[in-house]
């Protein structure tokens, strides 16, 4: 599949973020869009790509068509689609949090290659991770090419066991908006102290932003990155003993837990049928 075109299905944050991604990186001529909402359909346009109101020509047209709706939709979705796809028999990428690759193939009517991918929203900025997992029906050709669609906006991992993606989503799906929950957490912090509110949000900010950069060009060894700025007898020392007392290792992993529960759940509850 050296060269392919790609569909996508659903103009939300995500589907236009990869839309945007591609069209800078492989050409907006490969790509074809479908979303219902005519605003949703000009800021594809805006983008040099082809929109449509209906999925049939966007299917037609793709080697490797990508889901972007939200998992209690897809279901229906798929019912709706499900002819034109065998008509072409694309690599289906799905981005819906739970629906297991089989129920999808499932509703699609069966043999396809499915790849379930779980990307996060600094994709929107070019600078998302994503986690992939292929059914066996995906080809190493295919699994190249749908790797290719998400490396478009962010970083790619596979991962072998499709039970992880649960967990993947945990980490990195749900991952941004705990770092946002610190950010904010530091800000309002901040102002307790008397900083004025505008330059604590814009100190925690550039704080987290630094911080991320540091952790990500030196991958594994975030104790040591933290070990660097603790200081014995400082400051750091102080508030991350502080942090460990109240239980903050355990309440990130009570967070973490709970996400890939309800990752879980959503598989359950609009996949079973």
């Amino acid at each position: 599949m050296q060269t392919f075109s790609i569909g996508i299905i659903g103009a939300g944050n995500m589907g236009l973020a990869l839309a945007a991604g591609l069209a800078a990186g492989m050409g907006p001529e490969r790509i074809a869009v479908s979303d219902r909402h005519p605003d949703k359909q000009q800021r594809i346009r805006d983008l040099g790509i082809t929109a449509h109101a209906d999925n049939d020509p966007v299917i037609a047209h793709a080697d490797l068509l990508v889901l972007a709706v939200k998992p209690q939709g897809l279901r229906d979705l798929c019912g709706a689609i499900a002819q034109g796809v065998q008509n072409r028999r694309p690599v289906v990428i799905s981005v819906a949090a739970g629906i297991r690759g089989t129920d999808i193939e499932r509703w699609l009517g069966g043999g396809l290659s499915v790849v379930r991918a779980m990307p996060n929203t600094p994709a929107l900025i070019n600078a998302g991770v994503s986690a992939l997992w292929a059914n066996a029906r995906t080809t190493p050709a295919q699994r190249q090419a749908a790797a290719a669609v998400l490396a478009a906006v962010s970083e790619v991992f596979w991962l072998e066991n499709e039970a992880l993606m649960d967990a993947a989503t945990a980490i990195s799906g749900s991952g941004p908006a705990y770092f946002f929950l610190m950010v904010e957490a530091l800000t309002a912090a901040g102002t307790a102290m008397g900083l004025p509110r505008d330059v604590c949000a814009a100190l925690a900010a550039g704080t987290a932003a630094g911080a991320g950069r540091m952790v990500h060009d030196h991958p594994g060894e975030a104790a040591q990155l933290r070990a660097r700025v603790t200081s014995p007898g400082g400051t750091t020392e102080r508030a991350i003993k502080s942090l460990l007392d109240n239980g903050f290792m355990e309440m990130c992993a009570h967070a973490t837990q709970a996400a890939q529960l309800r990752a879980r759940e959503l598989g359950e509850q609009w996949g079973a049928a």
